[in-house]
């Protein structure tokens, strides 16, 4: 029988050890983050208050903005942290909430993009049709749907994915929690996880 300690926290080892390379590290994802919250917020308003923007494909541009905006918040902000205190630690409660909100967010950006391409083909395809196919109930409940459906996948993938046991090592290879890294560092049997990715 195998001994299988419960892991408390992770250490997240995509940081160089070099405090000058730590510094840029913190001031490069300071800038982007900064540029990509901005910029993502001039798009979100810009929709929202030029009524010339009220259609489909701006209304899922801003949505799209919105879950970028969620994203970067999700990893960058602990990077930034952890290079300015060295302190590479993340808790397994903190580890858990970083997968969920990525598997939902990555999720979400790509079935917006999919919608996205949907209501261009529509505008293309059926120029006619095009308001009574992609009316405003009709963008209201795929961007809803979309919410739901990536809400209920990252339930089941990080649940799925913290029912590991964790026990060579809480060593992670990123600057982020992320489910291929911890299947590595898993002693338990990852076939279930590999076929739920997959799906």
């Amino acid at each position: 029988m195998t001994n299988h300690t419960s892991v408390r926290y992770f250490v997240l080892m995509g940081f160089s050890d070099d405090w000058n390379l730590q510094i840029l590290h913190a001031v490069v994802f300071l800038f982007v983050y900064l540029i990509t919250l901005m910029g993502n917020c001039f798009i979100i308003m810009a929709v929202a208050f030029d009524h010339h923007l009220h259609s489909p494909m701006y209304f899922f541009l801003a949505n799209l903005s919105l879950v970028d905006i969620c994203s970067i918040c999700t990893t960058v902000p602990k990077s930034i942290v952890i290079s300015l205190t060295n302190n590479k630690e993340i808790s397994f409660g903190g580890c858990v909430t970083q997968v969920f909100f990525m598997v939902t967010f990555v999720g979400s950006e790509l079935t917006l993009l999919t919608t996205m391409a949907y209501d261009r083909y529509v505008a293309i395809c059926n120029p006619l049709q095009y308001k009574i196919i992609m009316n405003w109930n009709a963008c209201i409940q795929m961007a809803v749907a979309n919410w739901i459906c990536n809400l209920i996948h990252a339930v089941l993938e990080t649940g799925i994915t913290f029912r590991l046991n964790f026990c060579d090592s809480n060593m992670i290879g990123q600057y982020f929690c992320d489910i291929p890294q911890l299947q590595k560092i898993s002693c338990t049997d990852i076939e279930v996880n590999q076929i739920l990715i997959l799906i």
